[in-house]
């Protein structure tokens, strides 16, 4: 037997040179979720370690994880019920505290890279990332109301504006809406691949922000379908997008691969919260080594083709990588 590929696994120094990914803190985007008021550090009982932050909080906490070298960050904002509305009108208002903390946010860390989120489930009393309507999501009345947050969102300072509404044509006309105002420089990351997926229950626990009848099959993927990730993707690349991500990562890494081997654009993936709750129960019960498998998760995610890799395990994972 002349072959034998345990030669270059021998020890560790050949075991580095011939490693075929990289994982680094370049690639961890840090999902933060913001809430409005002072002196909040509320944790996420499905997520330890990640909180509800008034910003008062925040910025202590912010300063540490730039130090740990993650620089890009996805605000998520938790708002009161008494905001919320059908068409979702405080998302672009001028006291939108989300706003408020983006600005000073980025007056006070001008070197992060801030991403946000353009949907309307936050702001709306229906739940839903578009106008709910006698049981319909209405596509097209939905759009200049995203279009108006995007823009609301790069006045106050943010670098990526994140769709993650799933509307139709909604890349588009951000993109529009974000060139008209002046924000030719203002990044698209769409959810390009966006599935209905049960992943998603400590997310939506830390929002408040599940629908409040039906569900979001219409516009969110069906889980059992690839190829039509093809069609979101040749749409969005087409209407202006700069990133397209695909969400949840672990059971979609086959999806990951497929627009990574397809498309010429950075891909990203969200880790998203139910994923990584997993991995924190079956730590707490003594059933998985948590430092082993979250970084064999994130690598996975990498290896299938994610440039950035949004993940609720950012800190933990950047304090591995640095020490």
């Amino acid at each position: 037997m002349h072959i034998r590929p345990r030669r270059n696994r021998k020890n560790s120094a050949i075991r580095a040179m011939v490693e075929e990914t990289r994982l680094h803190t370049d690639n961890l985007i840090f999902p933060v979720f913001l809430q409005d008021g002072t002196g909040i550090q509320h944790e996420i009982s499905s997520l330890p370690g990640n909180y509800r932050w008034s910003l008062d909080k925040l910025l202590p906490a912010f300063e540490s994880w730039m130090e740990l070298g993650i620089r890009t960050y996805d605000l998520f904002p938790a708002v009161d019920e008494h905001l919320k509305d059908a068409t979702g009108s405080y998302s672009y208002a001028d006291e939108n505290f989300y706003l408020q903390v983006i600005r000073t946010l980025k007056e006070r860390f001008p070197e992060a890279v801030l991403m946000s989120d353009v949907a309307l489930d936050p702001y709306s009393s229906d739940g839903h990332d578009g106008i709910y309507e006698n049981g319909q999501i209405l596509n097209d009345p939905t759009l200049p109301i995203l279009g108006r947050m995007a823009v609301a969102q790069a006045q106050a300072g943010i670098d990526i504006i994140g769709p993650s509404d799933m509307m139709d044509g909604r890349v588009g006309v951000i993109r529009d809406e974000l060139d008209e105002a002046g924000f030719t420089d203002v990044s698209i990351m769409s959810y390009t691949a966006k599935y209905a997926s049960a992943f998603y229950g400590p997310f939506r626990e830390a929002l408040n922000s599940a629908p409040k009848s039906g569900d979001k099959k219409t516009y969110q993927m069906n889980p059992a379908n690839k190829r039509e990730a093809l069609i979101e993707a040749e749409l969005d690349v087409a209407e202006g997008a700069d990133f397209l991500m695909v969400k949840p990562a672990l059971c979609y890494l086959d999806v990951i691969h497929l627009l990574k081997e397809n498309f010429v654009q950075p891909i990203t993936a969200y880790n998203v919260s139910g994923e990584c709750a997993m991995v924190y129960a079956a730590a707490r019960n003594g059933w998985l080594d948590f430092d082993r498998t979250m970084m064999e998760m994130l690598l996975s995610i990498r290896r299938a083709g994610a440039d950035g890799i949004l993940t609720y395990f950012a800190p933990e994972a950047a304090k591995l990588m640095k020490a």
